[in-house]
């Protein structure tokens, strides 16, 4: 199994529109941050994590062939607003979409022309199914079990799949979800930056959580602007502990 992060940022993104700090001004292809999504890969199957504003640009690069799922962690706009873009893969049949129902009811009100019964030609042809916590799917050969974390006070997913788990905008975690997220090869866990924030992690709090949870290689992902540039940020953290960064692939 393999994972390609399309995107390491914030809401915002890196570089932050105006701003002139030195990452924002960087050139270096690893402080260019868009917004946080990954691609989970076997030989048989494929599965997105999020589909944000910035997916077509991100998805590009890519092989253009069927994606078996999609995983939606929460409603934000920055992890959904790329859903309309899914249309190029309405050629391989609907796409299926897998998130709280809470959130479902969210997209059905932002893109209500995708989900009416009489649509019309064109639009992409996506079938939302509604998941919960702890309750397990299969989808080819990926074993999955999303988990709850909280978004400050918002309810949101994470996902354990296979050895590997993906867990974005968390602030805090119930002790006993930590239960799901042991034995893991691979952690992949938002750090926004080093000053405190009410709805995320910190990049401390996020490394703490890694040791915590004792994954053998843990990513950071959802990385705002106010940190150093990566190398001199990534050179900061434990040795089994790294910045992600938008194109990296990894075998997990």
């Amino acid at each position: 199994m393999k994972i390609t992060f399309l995107g390491t940022g914030t809401s915002t993104g890196v570089p932050f529109i105006g701003c002139q700090c030195p990452t924002c001004r960087s050139t270096y292809f690893k402080d260019k941050r868009l917004r946080s999504s990954a691609l989970i890969e076997t030989p048989s199957t494929r599965i997105l994590i999020d589909c944000g504003p910035d997916f077509r640009q991100q998805i590009l690069p890519c092989t253009h062939q069927r994606i078996d799922a999609v995983l939606i962690t929460h409603e934000h706009y920055d992890h959904v607003g790329g859903l309309d873009d899914l249309r190029p893969y309405s050629v391989f049949g609907q796409v299926n979409i897998y998130t709280l129902e809470r959130t479902a009811a969210q997209l059905k009100q932002a893109l209500p022309y995708c989900f009416r019964e009489n649509d019309y030609p064109g639009i992409p042809q996506l079938e939302l199914h509604h998941i919960r916590p702890h309750e397990r799917l299969n989808i080819g050969d990926m074993d999955i079990t999303p988990i709850e974390v909280m978004h400050a006070q918002l309810p949101i997913l994470g996902f354990r799949i296979n050895n590997m788990a993906y867990i974005t905008d968390m602030k805090t975690i119930d002790e006993s979800e930590t239960e799901y997220l042991k034995n893991l090869d691979l952690l992949v866990v938002n750090g926004l930056r080093h000053k405190e924030h009410y709805s995320h992690q910190t990049i401390e709090e996020a490394c703490t959580f890694a040791q915590k949870i004792g994954a053998k290689q843990t990513y950071l992902i959802h990385m705002c602007h106010h940190i150093d540039t990566h190398d001199v940020e990534d050179a900061k953290l434990p040795d089994n502990i790294h910045l992600a960064y938008d194109g990296l692939v990894l075998d997990c």
